[in-house]
């Protein structure tokens, strides 16, 4: 048998409408390679994953990763190069929005020596297709801020179409934050030594079938990709994303303080007290799609979870008081006391929380 070529790895969440439309796509396209399709499904609740293992069976070239209990794009891929022994590995979305015909000229680009080869939105031949004025800002926003911060000379290093090297994921994935749905943004920042890239126009396509997965949660998953590739050494990137949902707890907190005093004219201490209920309710609402997305509780265990999150900051903010009191004791400069007890209350709540009501689940490999 001839040896393998690629491994083109495609992460999916609910596109059973479009897999079978892009196994055929991608069948006419890799002739005369050797390739590979392996799928990673986050466990669809649209059936996405019986559609492909029924594909598999008769298809030796595609294979199925069905994880569950876990979820993440930027995971997903990972694990589905992982999986592959092929030297040249790709990555597309399942929503057929990215151009199958560029891949025979990705894998001609390795082969002239390059390491990277990236389908790019954003250059003479490429375009955004049907996106409105404010995703296509929020686009370019985010691409600038890449660039900037981390100093990625791409054009469109947002993109989740790419084709590397093996020893591209080899040499970054120790490196690797995981984090989000910006992969290719992972990979090179990750990379120890520089990358020759060659990037390829493409024009953005229709979604076919589906739903589109930008939201709220992929904007805060990409800001904390690049909290971790810029600060990450020094902090934990869940503590980051921690320490942020109590700052916002904190606005949440004086607003309805504001509005028990001057709406409902309730004494301080009982707004006080409902201030305090509701900025750890909020707290904990953030951290649970936000912080702690990939452990994220639902129903009885999200109830008590919040449970054990009110305990645990309930504690925390006795330590927070009782380190304050104690340094404005010996020095009097209640700024420095009042920072370090927040400082001690974060960290206690950080690390509680992460125990108590988030536990790390044992991942399967």
């Amino acid at each position: 048998m001839p040896s393998l070529q690629l491994c083109v790895v495609i992460p999916t969440f609910n596109e059973a409408g479009n897999v079978a439309v892009l196994v055929e796509r991608l069948s006419h396209v890799l002739q005369g390679l050797v390739w590979e399709l392996v799928f990673v499904d986050d466990d669809s609740k649209d059936g996405t994953a019986g559609v492909l293992q029924a594909i598999a069976l008769c298809d030796s070239r595609v294979r199925v990763i069905r994880r569950v209990g876990r979820r993440g794009l930027s995971s997903a891929c990972i694990e589905g190069m992982l999986a592959s022994p092929a030297p040249y590995l790709a990555v597309m979305d399942a929503d057929l929005q990215h151009d199958e015909n560029c891949l025979p000229l990705m894998f001609q680009a390795l082969n002239e020596g390059f390491d990277l080869a990236v389908g790019t939105r954003y250059m003479a031949g490429g375009g955004t297709g049907d996106w409105s004025a404010q995703r296509l800002n929020i686009s370019k926003a985010a691409t600038s801020l890449t660039q900037k911060l981390l100093n990625i000379e791409l054009n469109d290093p947002m993109s989740g179409f790419f084709m590397i090297r093996r020893q591209v994921l080899d040499d970054a994935v120790y490196r690797l934050s995981s984090i989000g749905f910006k992969i290719l943004v992972d990979l090179v920042a990750s990379s120890p030594k520089p990358l020759r890239v060659k990037e390829i126009p493409f024009q953005f396509g229709l979604r076919v079938a589906g739903e589109s997965k930008l939201d709220s949660r992929v904007a805060w998953d990409f800001l904390m990709l690049l909290a971790d590739k810029t600060i990450g050494r020094f902090l934990p990137v869940r503590l980051i994303s921690f320490a942020a949902v109590g700052a916002m707890g904190v606005g949440v907190h004086l607003l309805v303080l504001g509005l028990c005093k001057s709406w409902l004219a309730l004494p301080f201490v009982q707004a006080q007290t409902m201030a305090v209920l509701v900025a750890m309710v909020f707290n904990f609402y953030l951290n649970n799609v936000l912080t702690y997305r990939d452990q994220q509780l639902h129903g009885s265990r999200w109830l008590w979870g919040l449970l054990k999150f009110m305990v645990a900051c309930g504690l925390g903010g006795a330590a927070n008081v009782g380190v304050a009191h104690y340094l404005y004791g010996n020095d009097g400069m209640w700024v420095v006391s009042g920072l370090a007890g927040i400082l001690v209350g974060v960290i206690w709540n950080y690390g509680v929380t992460s125990i108590l009501v988030w536990p790390q689940r044992r991942k399967a490999s």
